[in-house]
């Protein structure tokens, strides 16, 4: 049983590893092929709360990476190249975009990532142009992506034999219990769609049920915040404020859904029909960012100014004449 359990544990950690390189990997290509047009959009494009809205969101599914555009968006208030206000509809945007990466962790494609990362590998190897590179890298990141959780699908299959990890599993419906895993695994990891990944495919092989997983899906949501805010460390406090929005939208919007737990669980069943209960999961995720988002929209002009009446503009000291 015990060479089980670590065959288990080592075939699970090498598909998270494999998940994490992936992600970081594909975040950075896509961010070299994206280059300053990202910068670019996010500055002509974020004039009014719901184009900053609509941004945030494209830029966020074309990335595949909520930190990395939020985590943009504060570097370019920092640098004054994009206004606080505007910011705020970015961030909002950003919390739509992730959950197309939860809806396509919900296919299970792991056994044709070859398809993605055959013709990555040969523009990766072959390809003389610096975007034919960075291209074939992106493509097989994508591919690597699928097949890492993959791996993490069929290393958990066997869990299924052991009533302690079910037992233990089933304790996480508790939604206290399964938030607090979700945000403890995604401050550990830092990757909350590594989180999501692997409730989806764990729930994919009968071992976590939907409450369970909508529990951790909200903590992993909490979890992703320590990215941003560690991004605002130095960057004044244009940048701070836009950092203490995002963890002030998802502690209230998370806050909310556990409160609501029940019928939010309730909803998701209705809408999903007879979906399977990974698919269930990526529409819940859906469900709940969205619903954040509708809430807070009208919201951003009140949290603008109490922002900034509590943390006010430094203004610069005048030089001497």
């Amino acid at each position: 049983m015990t060479s089980s359990v670590w065959s288990i544990a080592l075939l699970a950690g090498s598909g998270l590893v494999l998940f994490l390189y992936a992600v970081s990997r594909l975040a950075l290509s896509l961010r070299h092929l994206a280059g300053e047009r990202v910068k670019g959009l996010l500055d002509r494009f974020t004039k009014s709360v719901p184009a900053a809205i609509l941004t945030g969101t494209i830029v966020t599914a074309v990335l595949d990476s909520s930190s990395v555009v939020i985590i943009l968006a504060i570097a370019l208030v920092s640098a004054g190249a994009l206004p606080f206000r505007n910011s705020l509809g970015v961030v909002l945007g950003a919390n739509i975009g992730t959950t197309i990466s939860s809806q396509l962790f919900a296919f299970d494609l792991g056994q044709y990532a070859v398809v993605a990362m055959l013709p990555g590998l040969l523009l990766l190897s072959f390809s003389k142009k610096r975007a034919g590179r960075a291209s074939g890298r992106a493509l097989f990141c994508f591919g690597l992506l699928f097949f890492s959780l993959f791996l993490i699908g069929e290393a958990a299959a066997p869990l299924k034999d052991y009533r302690g990890v079910q037992a233990w599993l089933l304790k996480l419906e508790n939604p206290v219990r399964g938030a607090g895993a979700g945000a403890l695994l995604t401050l550990l990891i830092q990757s909350s769609s590594a989180t999501l990944g692997m409730v989806i495919k764990l729930a994919a092989k009968g071992l976590v049920t939907l409450p369970a997983g909508i529990a951790v899906m909200l903590g992993a949501e909490l979890g992703t915040c320590s990215d941003t805010l560690l991004a605002t460390i130095g960057r004044g406090r244009a940048a701070l404020k836009t950092g203490l929005f995002h963890l002030g939208f998802n502690a209230i919007s998370i806050t909310l859904g556990l409160l609501l737990i029940k019928p939010l669980t309730a909803l998701v069943v209705l809408v999903a029909g007879h979906a399977d209960i990974a698919r269930q999961i990526a529409h819940a995720h859906v469900l709940f960012n969205v619903a954040g988002v509708l809430l807070f929209a009208p919201l951003v002009p009140l949290c603008q100014r109490l922002l900034d009446a509590w943390l006010p503009d430094q203004e610069q000291p005048v030089s001497a004449a």
